[in-house]
């Protein structure tokens, strides 16, 4: 889930849900809102890495070969 590792880094990274809600131009409302749901565009995620200082990488995985889109 994405909203367990973003909560994974917000501690890494010593920061709270408001800074980083600051970050992403986000109320920290709406942040804890989208956590809750698990619900981030790919817009949102990219941002979401930048403020906290991570590369993004969104793969898919064909099921039944295992490759690597």
């Amino acid at each position: 889930m994405v909203s367990e590792k973003i909560r994974i880094l917000l501690i890494k990274r010593k920061m709270t849900m408001s800074e980083l809600a600051d970050k992403i131009e986000t109320t920290p409302q709406n942040l804890s809102n989208k956590l809750s749901r698990d619900n981030f565009n790919e817009k949102e995620m990219h941002a979401i890495a930048k403020a906290l200082g991570c590369k993004l990488d969104v793969t898919f995985e064909i099921d039944e070969t295992g490759e690597m889109i």
